[in-house]
């Protein structure tokens, strides 16, 4: 798109880095707005990190404070760990935008609001008692009050569209503000709308115009008297793709069926934040991938162990609430020894609790959330990207030791995105499955004396009929058994099967120090906010380290060493202390837990203070 103006050419300014939040009704497009917004970065070679922020309510009043929803992305010419604690330019399309998100916004940080949307039941609406633009509240901001909405009807008067659906385009006109803002070509943005209005070029041509209309109005308003430009980030040399990571568990999870060659069944019930794994899945049947929306989740998983019996590789997908559905089978998975995968894509709880926000409370459940005793192992992801590596390797732990894996993502990392190098096919490794086929000397509970796997018998071949159930199993023969001392023997076999995962898992090796005076110890979601944290406190001369566990269970064999060498050991988690309880149970070693369980991820400036804290106290000692 060229753009032409009689303005002089505006100044620019290079910044390292930039976080824009979109923010507006759960109506005004603002996910598809920031998702814009991120692939023109991602193409143009920034790193970056989002965070899409999603209203719990399905159809919250037009305009109130629990309907907002909201987009973030921090991009960059360096590396970039997590969204960023605070914004630089903030787009609040209504005044209840402007209450949820004005607290995150940097002094003298750029503030566009609609105009339209600020009269006095859009104001009431919000909970304001004076309307912002005109009590110097916003003072202490670079304010530019842009009539968006009438702006987007004069741009689109000769389209031929309803005023409604003019409206609707609104959020393009501030796209193309934010794109003459940093200095961003829309070309990626309008060949997108050219494919997803294919089939209503009407639709394309509105949205594209609007867009040009905001570059335009930039270009020729005095307003906006500097530009600003973020060079592309120096990453490792391949190709990239913008990736979720749900997105990212999906081709894994296809990756690891072909790697196999085992055919890929999902069995999973929508829930939020979990659905768009099946709807991802649910497009690559060309894989071989057969997926299946059950009625509730106990039918979700009952079908996923159906069909690892029958051969395939299984997953069943959800939240924590079918996590508490899907216990009983998947402690049947346990007893029957079959290979199968189960994500838990946390988010706030319990119950209902908020199902569009983030939290890391599943951990204990996905340890000891079943009767009886029934380890399984557990993995956790640490970034959108990683979630395509950790269901390949869930998978590939499942299919070599004949057991579920639990793998913990989270509402953060499903929805956030980051660049993602597309792997060589032979980065990916093998994931070798033998199936029995021998009939003489077969029993279904025979065992591999390296990993105490059964064999892996399909129905229908000759010579290998048998049966299995909830029932405790006779070792070797699989008949139902109540011998307390074989009872005994099975439940030591099953736990001793998990425990041999470990010779799977590589030794923690401590980023930055490798002893010293604090060890950061942490999981899943936290290690963006972690390792920009560190980099500071190392640099201001504290010896700190940084242990990561991908495997929860079984841990690294050699952690407990580990952890002896530093003097204090912090462990923030987006609960009220789980892994802590676990670490000090297992090792004896004291701990500090930093816990946060308010839906929304850590800031690292956050984590940072918290360990000059720990490190304060230590050196008073």
């Amino acid at each position: 798109m060229t753009t032409t103006s009689d303005a002089p050419p505006r100044p620019r300014e290079v910044l390292e880095a930039a976080v824009i939040r979109f923010a507006g009704d759960s109506g005004d497009g603002m996910q598809i707005t920031g998702n814009q917004f991120t692939n023109t970065a991602a193409l143009f070679g920034n790193d970056l990190a989002t965070f899409p922020d999603y209203p719990a309510e399905i159809r919250a009043p037009a305009g109130t404070l629990p309907g907002v929803s909201g987009f973030q992305i921090h991009f960059g010419a360096r590396e970039i760990n997590t969204p960023g604690d605070t914004v630089d330019a903030l787009i609040a399309m209504n005044p209840a935008a402007l209450k949820v998100n004005l607290s995150d916004l940097k002094p003298n940080g750029i503030l566009i609001v609609n105009v339209d949307n600020f009269k006095e039941t859009d104001i009431r609406k919000a909970q304001m008692e004076s309307n912002p633009l005109e009590d110097h509240s916003l003072d202490g901001y670079r304010l530019f009050p842009v009539e968006l909405t009438t702006l987007t009807r004069a741009a689109l008067r000769d389209v031929g569209l309803d005023t409604r659906s003019m409206d609707r385009c609104k959020n393009f006109l501030a796209l193309g503000m934010c794109y003459w803002l940093f200095n961003r070509e829309p070309d990626a943005t309008e060949r997108w709308l050219d494919e997803k209005f294919r089939a209503k070029p009407v639709l394309a041509e509105a949205n594209k115009l609007a867009l040009k209309a905001g570059f335009a109005y930039c270009a020729a308003t005095e307003a906006f008297q500097v530009r600003y430009e973020v060079p592309p980030a120096r990453l490792a040399p391949g190709l990239y793709r913008n990736l979720s990571g749900n997105t990212a568990l999906a081709m894994g999870f296809v990756a690891a069926a072909q790697k196999s060659g085992r055919p890929l069944f999902q069995g999973s019930y929508p829930i939020t934040p979990a659905s768009d794994i099946l709807h991802e899945l649910s497009a690559l049947k060309q894989y071989g991938v057969v997926t299946f929306q059950a009625e509730d989740e106990i039918a979700a998983i009952c079908a996923a162990v159906g069909a690892a019996f029958a051969g395939s590789l299984a997953i069943t997908t959800t939240s924590g609430p079918g996590m508490a559905l899907k216990g009983e089978t998947l402690g049947l998975a346990t007893m029957v020894e079959l290979p199968l995968v189960v994500v838990n894509v946390q988010r706030g709880g319990p119950s209902t609790g908020l199902p569009t926000k983030t939290e890391q409370a599943d951990l204990l459940q996905a340890l000891y959330g079943r009767n009886s005793e029934a380890p399984v192992p557990v993995l956790a992801p640490a970034s959108p990207g990683d979630c395509f590596w950790v269901a390949l390797e869930a998978s590939r732990i499942a299919l070599k030791y004949m057991l579920p894996v639990i793998v913990l993502s989270d509402g953060y990392l499903a929805n956030g995105a980051e660049p993602w190098r597309i792997p060589d096919l032979d980065e990916l490794g093998e994931i070798p499955v033998r199936l029995r086929t021998e009939a003489e000397g077969f029993e279904p509970y025979d065992r591999d004396p390296e990993t105490l796997a059964r064999p892996w018998a399909l129905p229908g071949t000759p010579g290998l009929e048998h049966r299995v159930g909830g029932l405790e199993k006779q070792d070797g023969s699989g008949d139902v058994s109540y011998d307390p001392l074989n009872h005994e023997r099975m439940v030591g076999l099953r736990a001793a099967k998990v425990e041999a995962v470990g010779a799977d898992v590589p030794d923690a090796v401590p980023v930055g120090d490798p002893d010293g005076d604090l060890l950061v110890v942490g999981w899943g979601s936290t290690f963006g906010a972690i390792t920009a944290a560190l980099r500071p406190v190392r640099q201001a001369g504290h010896r700190v380290g940084h242990v990561h566990l991908r495997y929860l269970n079984p841990l690294p064999r050699n952690l407990g060493e580990v952890l002896k060498r530093y003097k204090k050991i912090l462990i923030p988690e987006l609960n009220r202390g789980q892994l802590a309880w676990v670490l000090r149970a297992k090792y004896l070693v004291d701990t500090v837990s930093y816990c946060k369980v308010q839906g929304k991820p850590f800031k690292h400036a956050e984590l940072k203070a918290r360990m000059e804290e720990v490190l304060a106290v230590e050196k008073e000692r």
